[in-house]
Parts: C-alpha cells; sequence; structure tokens
C-alpha cells in the first residue's frame, strides 16, 4: 500500500461572497485572528505527515506564493529589532524548500477541473484534497484522523458530518453501509432535493484519492453551472475500488462563508490566553 505523502490545495476560487475585500486579497488569505485560513489547512495536512504540498492557484494569487515564501526583508528588520517570538512563529510556519509547487487552473471549470490540473504534480499515487476555506477545528487533525482510516484499509477516504435534515440539499450527501465513525460509502448524491437526501451526512471537504480519479476526470462531462464536478468521478471510483468513510470528531467553520468566518476567528480567538477573556468582556458589553 503506497502512504500518502502529497495534498493538493485548490486555491483558485474568486472568492464573490467577500468582495470588495476579495478584490485584491485572495479569499484564502483572509485572516482567522491573525493568521491566513489556508495556514489553518496546511498545518493539518503537515500534522498528518503530509511531505508536498501542491496548490492549484488562479490569477492574482501570487500572494499564496509570498506567504510559504522567505520573507528576507522582513526577517532582517525583525531580526535587528530584537522581535525574537514574532521571528520564530514567521519561521516556523515555513515548509522545507523543495516541498512546495503550483500550478494554474487557467479557466474557472469546478472542482474536479482543479484536481486535475495537478496530475502531473500527484503522479501515479494516492494523495489527500483539502478544501482551503474550511477549516476544522479538532484536538486531533480532521487529516490525520482519515489517514488512520487509510492506514487501515487501504482505500479512498472521505471525511463526512452530520447536520439538520432540513439542510442537506445545500451539501454533497453521501449513502452508507454500516454504522459507528468508520462505513462504507455507497453512494454520494450533489445537493439532493428536499426529502430525498439518502442520509443526513454531507461531505466536509477531506478526501484521501487514489490517483485512477486523474483519469476519470480527463473524460469526465461537465456538470451542474458548466464545470466539471469531481462527485461524478468519485462516484465511478467507489464503484471501481470502494470509499470508505469517516465520521470525525471536530467542528467545522466554512470560511468560504461570512458566518462560518467569523464564527471560526471567534471560536479561535477564546482560545487564546491574551484574547480569550477580553473577547468575552466585549462580547457581553455588545450583546448587553
Amino acid at each position: 500500500m503506497q502512504p500518502v505523502r502529497k495534498a493538493v490545495f485548490p486555491v483558485a476560487g474568486l472568492g464573490t461572497r467577500f468582495l470588495p475585500a476579495t478584490k485584491a486579497l485572495p479569499k484564502e488569505m483572509l485572516t482567522v485572528v491573525d493568521r491566513p485560513v489556508l495556514q489553518y489547512v496546511v498545518d493539518e495536512a503537515i500534522e498528518a505527515g503530509i511531505e508536498e504540498f501542491i496548490f492549484v492557484t488562479g490569477r492574482n494569487k501570487a500572494v499564496i506564493e509570498d506567504h510559504f515564501d522567505i520573507a528576507y526583508e522582513l526577517e532582517e528588520t525583525l531580526r535587528a529589532r530584537g522581535k525574537t517570538a514574532q521571528l520564530e512563529a514567521l519561521t516556523a510556519e515555513l515548509p522545507e524548500a523543495g516541498t512546495v509547487s503550483f500550478t494554474r487552473q487557467q479557466a474557472p471549470l469546478g472542482l474536479g477541473h482543479a484536481v486535475w490540473c495537478a496530475r502531473n504534480l500527484v503522479g501515479d499515487e494516492p494523495f489527500a484534497l483539502l478544501l482551503p476555506d474550511v477549516i476544522i477545528k479538532a484536538e486531533r487533525g480532521c487529516l490525520a484522523q482519515m489517514m488512520d482510516v487509510y492506514n487501515t484499509h487501504g482505500t479512498n477516504v472521505i471525511a463526512v458530518e452530520e447536520v439538520a435534515p432540513e439542510r442537506t440539499d445545500q451539501y454533497g450527501v453521501v449513502e452508507i453501509d454500516g454504522d459507528g465513525d468508520v462505513f462504507n460509502v455507497t453512494g454520494m448524491v450533489e445537493k439532493p432535493p428536499k426529502g430525498t437526501a439518502p442520509s443526513n451526512l454531507i461531505i466536509t471537504g477531506r478526501y484521501i484519492l487514489k490517483p485512477r480519479i486523474f483519469g476519470l476526470l480527463e473524460t469526465q462531462e461537465k456538470g451542474a453551472g458548466g464545470e466539471i464536478q469531481i462527485t461524478d468521478s468519485m462516484l465511478t471510483l467507489m464503484r471501481e475500488d470502494g470509499f470508505m468513510g469517516l465520521r470525525f470528531a471536530g467542528t467545522t467553520y466554512d470560511c468560504g462563508s461570512k458566518i462560518g468566518f467569523l464564527g471560526a476567528n471567534f471560536a479561535y480567538a477564546l482560545d487564546r490566553d491574551d484574547l480569550g477573556p477580553q473577547l468575552r468582556a466585549l462580547a457581553a458589553d455588545l450583546l448587553g
């Protein structure tokens, strides 16, 4: 069984729900407290043992490349001013040299197309796919939990979580066979009409996929919205090779939505000794 060494981060989206903030700043670089959303997702991958990081970018995303590079002038200024803590925080988040790659998605043709754009960098090995606007706050990272499932079963894995049944029409939903937190996935439906969902378990934005997905995506027809939907190819992969689902331990914050982004800021700030007490007092004042 091949180990999962590489992770793909599709960061080519326009972030229209956060305009005008995202006119010049990629949505993935919006900050939760004092770190970009994308950094939390990359940290999750690092914790899970990922060794190579592949970013599928688009126009006006150069700031992402800069974030994962050395900022020589800034580091020298911090060093000269004796700001050791800030310097250490800055350098601690840098991946090792040669472990980060970037490729372009020239046209906005959907998540499936973005993943396909990474095919030559991933090669013929399994990989993790992490949606960069989904932060999962957990004692042990979601992807690390998924690695346990992959290492046990040796097949494709998706992370799922429960939502209220009346909200399932907003998400990709799985059909399952089995009980407990790990089970076989027997079907996937993208945004099923109200009352027709096979379960209330939704796909969260974390995947471990075998490289066969690239061949399927290459011939995949465009689906909803004129985009190449990865779910369609995942269904074929499921029938060929199987899929396991994991009901992970953790809390999801969809930072692609304004309320999810605000919730993430609040949750992470409350956890900090330097901010939590003041934030609680401020919230009490604001709420009367």
